[in-house]
């Protein structure tokens, strides 16, 4: 190794002034040479670099004390709280050593790149790699810092080319809104995009997400994210594991399946947009509401919900699920729509166009339904008729079933309305028919009275104690109450002037047994699965 040599406190541009002997005048002539050397040989030992390229040599401006080293043909310098400058950046240290042939610097202790007026990067170790511009810096507290953001960790890599940094350690970034952490990240300075890896957490005043990777983008304020997540705030929880998120508007589209649960109600589906600002929800495929202060939940293809307005709208495969006590009323629709009284948390539940309905105690089928939870009533449009496992059917152009608790307890049919009761014991049907029913119901929807007020009409098989069969009742009167027991007449009262006739087993024509508009229509009575869109 050749003989070191030092210079204190100096500028190693000018020339020693103080000339004692003429050993040191060589020896000051020789160090002239030595230094201005690097220069030379970094051209000769990087032959791809044109004459005029000497600005990717790391240049030294200043130093407080600076030590030259040759060994085995290795130039390099050895530099006590040195300033070093290329491509515009500042780089600071209490210790350097730059390789001068490789361009490559390590420093140690207080290091700091400064780049333009915007990026400051500090730590306790630096690696530079002048010819590829990148910077590993580490230490305890390793940071980058610029107008927007500043990003903490142990050990990053800076790349001052592209303006990109990456960590493989723990790090957290913070700016005015948000606080970061992640396992590893990397950041591009220049378009303001952090993405982020393993253990992903971005904490703001509005909410929190948890995540496996994340892009967050700080100028459009965009979080696009991938793996199991988890968006938390006010207003309630939100879980997928793709999707994109802004935490300026609060918008956020979701591609796989994702819930949104609340105090008030859980959505999910295949696909999902949420509103921000007013947190509306609207999905696609197999979406999902559950109202939960009612336990009413809402199936269908596609679906929206408005929270302010307790307003949902679900269609394509609709059907929705009313559970009270131990039975569930299911109501299908092309289009089903659930409207919430804010004020006590009660719901109108409408189908329109092709309802089913489906409960233990009874079956039905109309154009149009309207289902209000706060006094249990059911209101069916359009041609309805219903049915009960009880064996009869009801028929009229609109019918009003009154519930209570949650079983039927009276049905009001108006304008051609009819009933039918099938006994069992004879094998034919009892009918009743007239401009209003109202038909009331004892346990197990087991129908009990008849008033018909207007037009009334009744064919009924009349049972001795026996149950042998005496006869066909055929009657007309205005107005008149029919109590059954077990699906038969137990007992009739007339009001009014009646006009009938009891017929004879044996003289019964086929006609007299139906009264016009009989239309025994069982097959057509929905099933559990129907109900569902499951046959």
């Amino acid at each position: 190794m050749k003989k070191k040599l030092f210079i204190k406190v100096c500028n190693p541009f000018k020339l020693l002034r103080v000339i004692l002997i003429k050993d040191i005048i060589l020896k000051l002539t020789f160090f002239t040479i030595l230094f201005a050397s690097p220069y030379i040989m970094a051209q000769q030992v990087t032959p791809s670099q044109q004459p005029g390229a000497t600005s990717d040599i790391v240049e030294l401006l200043k130093s407080d004390e600076l030590e030259l080293i040759s060994e085995n043909g290795v130039d390099s310098r050895r530099v006590i709280n040195g300033i070093f400058k290329h491509k515009g950046a500042l780089l600071y240290s209490d210790l350097a050593i730059q390789n001068v042939s490789t361009n490559i610097i390590e420093a140690y202790g207080n290091v700091r790149i400064l780049q333009g007026d915007t990026i400051t990067v500090t730590g306790d170790t630096l690696h530079y790699f002048g010819n590829s511009r990148i910077a590993i810096v580490s230490g305890r507290k390793t940071v980058l810092k610029d107008k927007v953001k500043t990003l903490t960790t142990r050990k990053m890599e800076y790349n001052m080319a592209s303006g990109i940094a990456y960590y493989k350690v723990p790090g957290r970034t913070v700016d005015v809104e948000n606080v970061l952490t992640s396992n590893e990240g990397i950041y591009n300075t220049n378009t303001k995009e952090f993405t982020y890896y393993k253990k992903v957490k971005l904490v703001n005043k509005k909410y929190t997400l948890t995540t496996d990777t994340l892009l967050y983008n700080s100028v459009t304020k965009w979080s696009y994210f991938n793996g199991p997540s988890k968006i938390v705030n006010k207003d309630g929880t939100l879980l997928s594991t793709r999707g994109q998120y802004n935490s300026l508007t609060g918008e956020s589209v979701f591609k796989t399946r994702t819930t949104v649960d609340n105090d008030t109600y859980t959505l999910t589906a295949d696909s999902l947009f949420v509103e921000g600002q007013k947190n509306n929800g609207q999905g696609k495929g197999n979406v999902v509401i559950v109202a939960k202060k009612d336990n009413t939940i809402l199936n269908g293809d596609h679906g929206f919900y408005r929270k302010a307005e307790g307003f949902s709208k679900i269609y394509g495969h609709a059907y929705v699920r009313n559970v009270v006590s131990n039975d569930t009323l299911y109501i299908r629709a092309d289009t089903l729509y659930s409207f919430e009284n804010m004020r006590d948390s009660t719901r109108r539940l409408v189908g329109d166009r092709n309802v089913f309905i489906y409960k233990s105690d009874f079956q039905g089928k109309c154009d149009s339904i309207s289902y209000n939870t706060a006094d249990s009533t059911i209101l069916f449009f359009k041609k309805p008729i219903l049915w009960s496992n009880q064996h009869y059917q009801m028929e009229g152009d609109t019918i009003s079933a009154f519930l209570v608790n949650n079983a039927i307890n009276r049905m009001l049919l108006r304008s051609k309305a009819f009933v039918i009761t099938e006994d069992t014991l004879v094998n034919q049907f009892n009918q009743v028919k007239g401009r209003t029913i109202n038909a009331y119901f004892a346990a197990e929807s087991k129908l009990r009275q008849v008033l018909v007020d207007g037009n009334g009409e009744s064919v009924y098989y009349a049972i001795d104690d026996k149950e042998k069969m005496i006869g066909l009742n055929r009657v007309e009167c205005g107005r008149m109450n029919l109590l059954f027991v077990d699906n038969r007449v137990n007992r009739i009262a007339f009001i009014g002037k009646p006009d009938g006739r009891l017929i004879p087993p044996r003289q019964i024509k086929p006609v007299e047994r139906q009264l016009d508009g009989f239309n025994w229509r069982v097959s057509d009575k929905p099933t559990r699965l129907k109900t569902l869109w499951l046959e």
